[in-house]
């Protein structure tokens, strides 16, 4: 029996159509399709990316999750983001976060 759920509407490329209907649930889900097992730095970055979203009504451009990861990894914090998300953060962390296709903007 497949116990995978339900997730939201996705596009072509596999963004939520409406990143409202994200929850961390549909977070794990996507991170699972994509190979990830996502662990506290993940959400961290998952968490802030939401927390922007939900402020700014866009999603964090890759340079902001860096600064707010470098709280933790004090010169590391690009590199860190990208072992987080080896595929890249606009085809891995924004799929994740429930964002919707980024347009084209600077990855970091």
């Amino acid at each position: 029996m497949d116990m995978r759920m339900e997730l939201p509407t996705r596009d072509a490329e596999g963004y939520l159509v409406e990143p409202d209907e994200w929850n961390e649930l549909v977070a794990i889900e996507l991170g699972n399709e994509l190979g990830l097992m996502l662990e506290d730095d993940h959400w961290e970055v998952i968490h802030f990316m939401r927390q922007y979203y939900e402020e700014h009504h866009v999603a964090a451009d890759a340079r902001f999750a860096i600064r707010h990861l470098e709280t933790r990894y004090p010169g590391t914090a690009r590199k860190r983001l990208f072992e987080l998300f080896p595929y890249g953060y606009v085809a891995q962390a924004c799929k994740v976060a429930g964002m919707k296709r980024p347009r084209a903007w600077s990855t970091g």
